[in-house]
């Protein structure tokens, strides 16, 4: 079995100042999503499944058959790629919509928007996050001991100080588990900094300023799921939906999501661990240093340069 990789390609990065995921920083100008990509196929991934809106599909699809018309799964098949798009009025029937909203749905709308795609066990990622080789193969891995369960998730969590910007306060949310490695709790904090004494700081959920373990792992928003995850989200978003319809800036996030099924005991989600550290272009400031850093790994022989043949 090969699993499926959902790539989260619908929003415009307005901290960063444009559309962060057609924006090329490896050597050869590639993009953060070609690293991922390119990592995915090396874990066993087969199919990549891109939710992305509707006025830039077209673009994206013809960047996607120019750049990856050579790359092959280690089985040797073609790499096998989907788009499907999220907008506001992919909503559910029966649910009509606010005129005036103009804010995206959240993540784990855009996730269900995978649902005609995808039938397989499936990992979702950000398009403008660099996860590393050593995630793709945790989540990979676990994909593959999961085919044909239900109700069986998973988070890859990253230590807290593998994860932070140089470039300003990041929000992340931090994962508690219970005895067995499985997720009780995800608490979002803001502003997230290491200070000057080394330690690290952030607000939590009550707005108070925190100490926080550099060890803790938190969500980057790479989550496993087997494919039963639509039908309990979407149950799941029609009753967020029954609350929030008329609400302008309400958002459906993939958090929420696997609280709610913790609580109602529908599904049961994995604190996996990676040692990959993350970066990424959250601030407009911090691409220089992601530029460097992709040049580093293609001088030390990481990634090829460039990393995909035509």
């Amino acid at each position: 079995m090969k699993p499926t990789l959902l790539v989260l390609a619908a929003g415009m990065g307005s901290r960063y100042g444009g559309l962060k995921q057609m924006d090329g920083l490896g050597p050869d100008g590639e993009t953060i999503i070609d690293y991922s990509i390119y990592d995915a196929v090396q874990a066993g991934f087969g199919k990549v499944v891109y939710i992305v809106r509707e006025y830039f599909k077209e673009q994206m699809e013809q960047v996607v058959k120019e750049k990856y018309s050579n790359v092959r799964c280690l089985d040797g098949e073609p790499l096998e790629f989907r788009f499907v798009t999220q907008e506001l009025n992919k909503i559910p029937e029966g649910f009509t919509l606010n005129p005036e909203r103009v804010k995206p749905w959240g993540t784990a709308h855009a996730v269900l928007m995978g649902k005609e795609a995808i039938n397989e066990p499936f990992a979702v990622i950000n398009g403008d996050d660099y996860y590393g080789k050593e995630s793709f193969k945790v989540i990979g891995d676990w994909l593959r001991a999961h085919e044909g369960k239900t109700g069986e998730f998973a988070l890859v969590g990253f230590e807290l100080d593998n994860t932070l910007s140089e470039s300003g306060g990041v929000s992340r949310g931090i994962g508690t588990a219970d005895g067995n490695g499985f997720l009780t709790d995800v608490e979002e904090h803001h502003n997230i900094a290491m200070a000057q004494d080394g330690k690290v700081y952030g607000e939590n959920s009550k707005g108070e300023k925190v100490e926080l373990a550099p060890k803790a792992l938190c969500s980057m928003n790479m989550w496993g799921f087997t494919p039963d995850y639509f039908e309990k989200s979407q149950a799941i978003f029609e009753k967020f939906l029954e609350k929030n319809i008329n609400e302008l800036k309400a958002e459906f996030y993939i958090p929420y999501a696997i609280d709610c099924m913790i609580k109602e005991g529908t599904g049961r989600t994995e604190l996996l661990s990676t040692p990959s550290r993350w970066f990424g272009v959250t601030f407009k400031e911090d691409r220089p240093g992601v530029v460097a850093k992709f040049q580093e790994f293609a001088d030390k022989g990481i990634y090829p340069a460039p990393l995909y043949s035509k």
